[in-house]
């Protein structure tokens, strides 16, 4: 795993992990998706384990606890290859595909958010409908958020503080 400079807080630079899954292209449209995200006050976890296993390429949730799951496109191919994503229905209130500029949007399900990304940030061209998540798993996934995002930050800061926890 290669590692990437971050912004600095407080003085301190803080260094990102980068796991080598993600193209160029796919990073580029992760960092403007999660620009977006803040914009709308949002905040976004990547690589972001789901209860089912799967991993969703971001998970974000708001200040009233609504839980979006964004999946990146970064091609064609991509999209036509991987029908994991109908899945993610179950654990957010919001599905929407991150695509870059050039991506043909009308391929693209209907029943799902559509923004466009690049490495400096994001548009919507469609708003994702809404489908609320039963409140146990809500609470569940919070937890799930809040332990993960907790514990990448906390291994950030001290990676042997976290020998034996699981997230």
């Amino acid at each position: 795993m290669s590692e990437r400079r971050g912004d600095t807080r407080g003085g301190e630079a803080l260094t990102l992990p980068v796991d080598g899954r993600q193209s160029e292209a796919a990073r580029a449209i992760q960092r403007g998706a999660l620009r977006y995200l803040a914009a709308r006050g949002l905040v976004g976890l990547p690589e972001f384990v789901l209860a089912s296993g799967r991993r969703a390429d971001i998970a974000a949730i708001d200040s009233r606890g609504e839980v979006w799951v964004i999946e990146i496109k970064s091609s064609v191919m991509d999209f036509r290859t991987d029908r994991k994503w109908a899945e993610y229905r179950l654990y957010c209130d919001r599905l929407f595909f991150a695509v870059g500029p050039d991506f043909p949007v009308e391929i693209l399900p209907e029943d799902a958010g559509v923004m466009l990304a690049d490495q400096f940030g994001a548009g919507l061209v469609r708003e994702a409908p809404a489908h609320p998540l039963p409140a146990a798993t809500r609470k569940a996934l919070t937890l799930r958020l809040a332990r993960t995002a907790a514990g990448r930050l906390m291994g950030l800061m001290d990676p042997e503080a976290l020998r034996g926890i699981e997230l």
